[in-house]
Formats: C-alpha cells, structure tokens, sequence
C-alpha cells in the first residue's frame, strides 16, 4: 500500500467515526436519522435527520481539531452540491418536502485533544 493510500483511508475511516459520534448527538437530541452517506447524482450528503419538530436536517460533517471553524470549513461550491443533493432527496419523499429543509453543520473534534460536538443550526439557506 503506497503512502497515499494509506492517506486516504485513514480519512475515511476518520470521516466514519465523525459521522457516527453526529448521528449519536442528534439522537440525543430527539432527532431520527434518516439516512447516513446518503447518495444522489448531486452528491453525498453526511446525515439526514428529522428533529421532532420542524424541517429536515441534511448535515454535513466535518471533523476538527479545536479552534477550526467548521462553518469556514464547507466552501460555496459544497454548500451548492448539498442544497441539490438535498433538493433530489426530498423530490422522491413529498411527504418530507412538506416540512422543508435545513442545512447543519456537526463540528466533531478529532486529533489529540477531546472535546465536545458542536451543532451549527441552519448555517445556509439553499438559496445562498
């Protein structure tokens, strides 16, 4: 396995635990998830949740050493990808569409210091 194989797959598996310690925090805040690595032909979205009351949530996760900001951290171009994503996730659910959509940000703290998820509400609009 070359280096940057190597690279990657830590990564990946970082980006897994990430995701798992979100949807474990959204749990705990009554959400129900609705689909983790969720695929369209837009693009992946992280986490898809439904808090007890109010709109869909598509999050996006990012793992951070402390002090990075996560919002800074999901560039223009992305927030575009996620809104479309998000858009064709719904278009096959009109039941969900009715509740609207809301865009999150999970920061998850990784590296050597342990720390505590943040959750960014309603970070952009899919109009932005």
């Amino acid at each position: 396995m070359r280096f940057g194989e190597n690279k990657k797959i830590h990564a990946e598996q970082r980006g897994h635990r990430g995701e798992a310690l979100a949807a474990l925090l959204l749990r705990l805040k009554g959400h129900r998830i609705l689909g983790q690595r969720v695929k369209t032909r837009a693009g992946e979205i992280d986490l898809v949740s439904l808090p007890p009351f109010g709109p869909v949530c598509f999050v996006e996760v990012k793992a951070r050493t402390i002090g990075r900001d996560a919002a800074e951290a999901v560039a223009p171009a992305q927030r575009t990808r996620i809104a479309r994503a998000a858009s064709l996730y719904l278009a096959s659910r009109p039941g969900l569409a009715k509740r609207g959509a809301r865009f999150d940000i999970i920061a998850v703290p990784m590296g050597q210091k342990i720390g505590i998820s943040r959750h960014f509400k309603d970070v952009w609009r899919a109009e932005d």
